[in-house]
């Protein structure tokens, strides 16, 4: 059986050469890293966060390495779902991998504004919501911490989009079953987790924060542990397929999320140091696979005894 073979799979629906995704947020919108990466060999990508108007970003400095890990700030910048469209799916649509578009807002109303432009054009196989932003109708409360919040912005998404839809819920919450429950009730199509961790650096000899706007997420190898045990926890709170993220950076790491509950991953922080990271974590996990006598990615879900 060869490797391709092996690690072919599917969620919502959305056939994947194999579950390795390469993440929103490090991966620009995927069309700039054509000529460092053989596009096609992804499992499928998320394009970074796309929001109803252009969004210019946060004060610098914007990025800061840390202890096995990185925090970031970059504030979502974008360009816009209108310019989206216009200038970069027409690129992306001529791939054969799964393309997932990001998106994000402050209220219920520009998730499905984002969504509905989306909708009137080809080249997208589904949405990924990103709720870890507060919303400015409901006195800045994050919609990805309040169940009934979050239970509002996906069946609101859901009743337009012609797509099946991702959730990608934040780990800044003080349990994950009810949002990973509430996005199920919603209608949602999948889940998708973890989002960075709310971090903070500091240099001591300014006593100033390392990051332009203070707080920022920190992601990376040094999360990992914590995010396998939430994806555990929210693959066994729904029935709906589980994309796990957050610290992975071979095949082994990626193995270990599908164990633990996940049907497909991401890779995000490994990609700022090598580029082609998702498709090498693919081709890793191919090579674990045939070393446990496995047929098929799939016989790796789920299957942690704890």
């Amino acid at each position: 059986m060869s490797e391709d073979s092996r690690l072919a799979t599917s969620i919502c629906g959305i056939a994947l050469r194999n579950p390795v995704l390469a993440a929103s947020g490090t991966f620009g919108y995927g069309v700039e890293f054509a000529s460092q990466v053989d596009l096609d060999a992804l499992g499928g990508l998320v394009v970074k966060g796309l929001s109803r108007e252009p969004i210019e970003g946060n004060p610098p400095p914007r990025l800061l390495e840390t202890g096995g890990g990185m925090i970031n700030s970059i504030g979502l910048q974008n360009i816009g779902v209108r310019a989206f469209v216009k200038e970069k799916l027409p690129d992306l649509s001529k791939l054969r991998t799964a393309v997932f578009a990001n998106i994000f807002g402050y209220r219920m109303e520009d998730y499905v504004e984002v969504v509905r432009v989306l909708d009137d054009h080809a080249g997208l196989a589904a949405y990924e919501l990103n709720v870890s932003c507060p919303n400015t109708t409901h006195g800045g409360i994050f919609f990805s911490s309040d169940p009934a919040l979050l239970s509002e912005v996906v069946s609101a998404v859901k009743r337009v989009a012609r797509r099946p839809v991702v959730v990608k819920l934040s780990p800044n919450v003080s349990a994950i079953e009810p949002l990973a429950q509430a996005a199920e009730s919603s209608g949602a199509d999948a889940i998708s987790l973890v989002n960075t961790f709310v971090a903070l650096a500091i240099d001591p000899h300014t006593r100033r924060a390392r990051i332009g706007a203070g707080f920022g997420g920190l992601s990376g190898p040094a999360i990992k542990p914590i995010a396998l045990r939430l994806v555990c926890q929210a693959a066994r709170a729904v029935k709906i397929p589980v994309i796990g993220l957050g610290g992975i950076a071979n095949g082994e790491d990626a193995a270990e999320f599908l164990i633990a509950g996940a049907s497909a991953v991401e890779v995000g922080t490994a990609t700022f140091w090598d580029p082609a990271s998702p498709a090498r974590v693919a081709a890793e996990l191919g090579a674990f696979l045939r070393s446990e006598g496995l047929g098929n990615v799939r016989d790796l879900v789920g299957t942690l005894h704890l």
